[in-house]
């Protein structure tokens, strides 16, 4: 068995790893979900913590790891015998895959069994394996949303309950949920990111020492694994003998008036939402009292449990970054908690405490805390940006004053306004895309629309379409009794019809005749809209711009919506307008695309004047490059920017060459009914 990487070996994590030992020491806190970039060692850390987990005592032969001193277990292999047998083992790290099935996590009926013997009996899932254990989900952003909701349900409510295909069973499903993810790669719907107990930020840290330290360790393992964990052996040792007396401890841990008090005044202070914060923090304050050995929540603990609990509850939207105001929570907290009690006599390390509330030097990524580069904030809209141009209240035409002239050098930066909720556009005809919420899709969830032959596992019994696939060959099968005679091949699951993600693929003109001030800022401002909506159906999103002599790939497609409005805020205005090689770039990131994502459905949003400036007959160039992007049949939509008494037309014709939608830039705003964009299914 390969030898994990040990716990305590691990530099420059310690929010991480307070987080994990106190999900571990009370459960029902929630579980922790990671945030961070790429190589910082967030699944190091996760796979080697059910290394210094307390080994537990089961039921032997038991497929469910009930414990034999529950008085009445609930585990569908029981009843069990009063002197039944058990054994002692480690505790599990399960692993749960992104493209896992609903099935493969909750168990489902013994579909081989079932057809060929007539038995009903149920397979468990990833959630009785993990049961006293801890589940870990990693790229837990990119799972489904409903598998995410499955399993914070099982989390929150300590048991999994199967009703399906003829199968009814209900097993204990008590566990640590752990889900590490890369910002970057896209962001957590809020009411699922809520649900998580704790949350905790990681960055590399930049102290040179600290990371000298790290590489010489990785590379001391990667040597000899073996003698590297000899190494740590005792600080494993300390840390298991440590995380089990808190464990009996954390049930004695006294939560006062006075803490419950200072608890709900955080949190109110905090405006976070709902009630599910108070309880996290009171838990997470008892596991931490208990991690140090105390029986009654001090002022430190509160504070430790808050630093966790709360930063990922503030968040309003995908564009405000996660944090706390610490300044703020130690002027609430004040120092007049009573006098606590002694801590009790504990074997402890302070090399392998991983307790960040300890007075000290902060270690490099507390230094670093909510400082990752994805976490950024939304566009000020009290900022609208630099003031070129005076302009009356209420004018939305655009004046001579205002319009920068097409082709001149000068650069100008402006803000947005707070995002509306956009129409819904969407991709025509029935794609067959990751689940989403945009357009119409054969998924594996939505309304049943037919059957089909089972090609893999898992999936959902179409079983009218079974019995009719069945019923021709009963005869020749040599049925004799009143059942029928069933075969693999008979089997169909149903096909569904539901919604898919896309790819949203922004092509913004920030030439000169788009650097008035306000025209700038209404097209920023309905570009986050838009941006928003992506977010919330789940879709991919990618940012060319064109200005001055060429196109910039300003955002290769990505999940992650908050760097795309990063990127927006930062785009400079100004220049001539490469309408053609704009629309020559569009066509190679699709290309590439396709190979990449061949399943994933592109929407193409070109937001210009329609304008063509730079190079020779910049116009008919324009438009020939976009006919052939409209012959390759992919889904578009001109949003037009033109604004004034006197208007070109320019974007209009630029959308019938493009066979696209046309919007003018007014009416991106939900006010109409949603909008189907033509393109190929």
């Amino acid at each position: 068995m390969p030898q994990h990487y040990p716990f305590s070996a691990v530099v420059g994590s310690d929010d991480m790893a307070l987080a994990l030992t106190l999900s571990t020491i009370s459960p029902a806190i929630g579980g922790v979900l990671v945030r961070g970039e790429k190589g910082t060692a967030k699944s190091t850390m996760v796979r080697a913590l059910a290394s210094v987990l307390p080994p537990i005592e089961v039921i032997s032969g038991d497929r469910f790891s009930t414990d034999p001193a529950e008085v009445r277990p609930t585990s569908p292999d029981g009843p069990f015998a009063p002197d039944a047998p058990t054994e002692t083992r480690a505790v599990r790290l399960v692993e749960l895959p992104v493209g896992a099935t609903e099935d493969r996590v909750l168990g489902s009926l013994h579909l081989e069994k079932a057809l060929s013997e007539g038995v009903t009996e149920y397979e468990p899932g990833l959630l009785a394996r993990a049961h006293r254990g801890i589940l870990y989900v990693d790229e837990v952003n990119l799972l489904h949303d409903h598998l995410v909701d499955l399993l914070l349900d099982a989390a929150a409510m300590g048991r999994s309950t199967v009703e399906r295909d003829g199968v009814s069973v209900e097993h204990a499903a008590r566990f640590v949920l752990v889900g590490t993810m890369n910002p970057e790669e896209g962001e957590l719907r809020p009411q699922l990111l809520d649900r998580f107990g704790l949350t905790v930020e990681v960055a590399a840290p930049r102290d040179p020492a600290t990371r000298v330290e790290v590489v010489r360790r990785r590379l001391a393992y990667e040597t000899d694994p073996a003698a590297f964990a000899e190494r740590f052996a005792d600080d494993e040792a300390s840390l298991t003998d440590r995380i089990q007396a808190a464990q009996k401890l954390v049930e004695d841990v006294d939560l006062s008036d006075w803490a419950l008090l200072k608890i709900a005044e955080v949190c109110a202070a905090f405006e976070v939402d709902g009630m599910r914060a108070d309880i996290v923090t009171a838990r997470a304050a008892a596991a931490h009292a208990a991690w140090h050995g105390r029986t009654a929540v001090t002022r430190e603990d509160i504070r430790a449990a808050a630093r966790l609990a709360l930063p990922h509850r503030r968040r309003r939207n995908p564009f405000d970054a996660p944090g706390i105001d610490e300044e703020l929570l130690d002027r609430i907290l004040g120092d007049d908690e009573p006098e606590p009690e002694p801590p009790l006599d504990t074997d402890t390390d302070p090399d392998t405490d991983p307790d960040p509330t300890d007075d000290g030097d902060t270690s490099p990524a507390e230094d670093d805390q909510g400082s990752a580069g994805s976490d950024v904030p939304a566009p000020d809209a009290a900022d609208p940006g630099p003031e070129r141009h005076s302009q009356q209240e209420g004018d939305h035409s655009e004046t001579a004053s205002e319009q920068q002239p097409a082709g001149t050098d000068e650069v100008t930066v402006a803000g947005a306004q707070q995002p509306f909720r956009p129409k819904l556009f969407t991709v025509g005809g029935t794609g067959t895309g990751e689940s989403g919420r945009r357009s119409r899709a054969i998924t594996e969830t939505g309304r049943r629309i037919g059957a089909a032959r089972r090609t893999g596992q898992g999936g959902s019994i179409h079983l009218t379409e079974t019995i009719r696939a069945a019923a021709p060959h009963q005869l020749a099968r040599g049925r004799t009794g009143g059942g029928l005679a069933f075969e693999a091949g008979d089997l169909r699951l149903a096909v569904k019809e539901g919604h898919e993600s896309n790819l949203i693929l922004f092509c913004v003109d920030a030439s000169g005749s788009m650097a008035a001030r306000k025209r700038m800022e209404q097209v920023k401002t309905a570009i986050l809209s838009l941006l928003m909506d992506a977010y919330q159906r789940r879709d991919k999103v990618g940012l060319i711009t064109f200005r001055a002599d060429g196109a910039e790939l300003a955002l290769p497609p990505t999940g992650s919506i908050d760097i795309a409005a990063s990127r927006l805020a930062e785009l400079p205005a100004g220049g001539r307008t490469p309408l053609a090689e704009a629309l020559l770039k569009t066509a190679d990131v699709l290309r590439l695309e396709r190979v990449r994502d061949p399943r994933r459905r592109p929407l193409l949003v070109v937001i210009t004047d329609g304008r063509a400036t730079y190079g020779d007959h910049a116009l008919a160039r324009a438009h020939q490059v976009a006919a052939h992007l409209g012959a390759t049949g992919v889904a578009s939509l001109v949003i037009d920017c033109e604004t004034g008494t006197f208007r070109m037309g320019l974007a209009r014709q630029l959308a019938d060459q493009l066979l696209a939608e046309y919007v003018p830039l007014g009416e991106v705003s939900a006010t109409a009914l949603t909008e189907v964009v033509k393109g190929a299914a």
